[in-house]
C-alpha cells in the first residue's frame, strides 16, 4: 500500500463539491452496519466524495446478502466483506469462492482457525473471482478482535505467521498492533478498525485510535462506522474526519 497521503492535503474541489483525494478514499473503508440495504445504499451515495470503500458485514450481509455486495460495487466501491469466516477448510473454502465471483476486492477469514483453513479460504476467494474474471482479491486475516482490551504479542504473531504461509494478503488489527504486525508482515495490506475521532464515544471498542494516529503507526485502511454513519450530519462528521488527516 501507498504512504500516508502527502502534498496538497487531504481535501480539495472537485466539480463544485468538496471531497477527500482519491488517496484517502482509497484508504477509507466506509462500515456499513445497518440492516437494510437501501439504507446502506443512501449513506454509501452520500459518503462517497470521501469513502472508497464500503464494508459489508454480518448485520447487512444478513439482511441482504450476495445483493449487497453488487450493489455497492455498482456505486464505485471496492466492496470489502467482513465475514470473518471461521469453520471447517472445506467449508471456508467454497464459501470464499462464492464470495470472490461477487466481486469483492476484500474478504476477512478469522486467522484463530489455522493455516490450511486460512489456504482454503485464499484460494477459494481466487478461484471464485478468477472463474468470474475479476480482479485478484485480497484474503485479510482476522487477528485479535478490537473489542479486546490487549492482543497477547503470542498469539498475534502465531495467527500473522500463520496467514502468511497460508498467502494472505493483509490482516486486520488493532492500531496499538499495527507496529508489530509490520514487522512481521512487511508487504501486506493492514486494515484498522476501531477508529474514533478525538473524543468520540469508544463504544464496545477496546482498543480505539484516531485517523491520524492510525496512519502514523502505519495502518493502510482505517474502518470508520458509527461516529460517521450515525452522526447527526454523517456528511459534515466524514467531512470533519478527512480534514483532520
Amino acid at each position: 500500500m501507498a504512504s500516508p497521503p502527502t502534498g496538497n492535503g487531504a481535501g480539495e474541489r472537485r466539480d463544485g463539491r468538496d471531497r477527500a483525494s482519491d488517496e484517502v478514499r482509497r484508504r477509507l473503508a466506509l462500515a456499513l452496519d445497518v440492516d437494510d440495504l437501501v439504507v446502506a445504499q443512501r449513506l454509501a451515495q452520500q459518503l462517497a466524495p470521501w469513502f472508497g470503500v464500503a464494508k459489508v458485514g454480518l448485520e447487512l450481509y444478513g439482511a441482504a446478502g450476495p445483493e449487497a455486495v453488487g450493489a455497492l460495487r455498482d456505486l464505485g466501491f471496492d466492496v470489502f466483506v467482513d465475514l470473518k469466516f471461521h469453520d471447517i477448510p472445506t467449508t471456508v473454502g467454497r464459501a470464499a469462492r462464492v464470495v470472490g465471483a461477487l466481486g469483492a476486492r476484500y474478504l476477512t477469514i478469522h486467522a484463530a482457525g489455522g493455516q490450511a483453513m486460512l489456504r482454503a479460504g485464499v484460494e477459494g476467494l481466487r478461484t471464485g473471482a478468477a472463474e468470474a474474471d475479476l480482479p485478484d482479491p485480497v484474503a485479510l486475516g482476522v487477528t485479535v478482535l478490537t473489542s479486546e482490551p490487549e492482543a497477547n504479542t503470542h498469539v498475534l504473531h502465531q495467527r500473522v505467521t500463520a496467514g502468511l504461509e497460508a498467502g494472505c494478503g493483509g490482516f486486520v488489527c488493532g492500531a496499538p498492533d499495527v507496529h508489530e504486525v509490520r514487522q512481521l508482515a512487511p508487504r501486506a495490506v493492514l486494515v484498522t478498525p476501531g477508529i474514533r475521532p478525538a473524543g468520540a464515544a469508544v463504544d464496545d471498542q477496546g482498543r480505539v485510535a484516531t485517523p491520524a494516529g492510525a496512519l502514523a503507526a502505519g495502518a493502510d485502511i482505517l474502518v470508520v462506522g458509527r461516529p460517521v454513519t450515525r452522526a447527526a450530519d454523517p456528511a459534515a462528521a466524514a467531512r470533519a474526519l478527512v480534514a483532520g488527516l
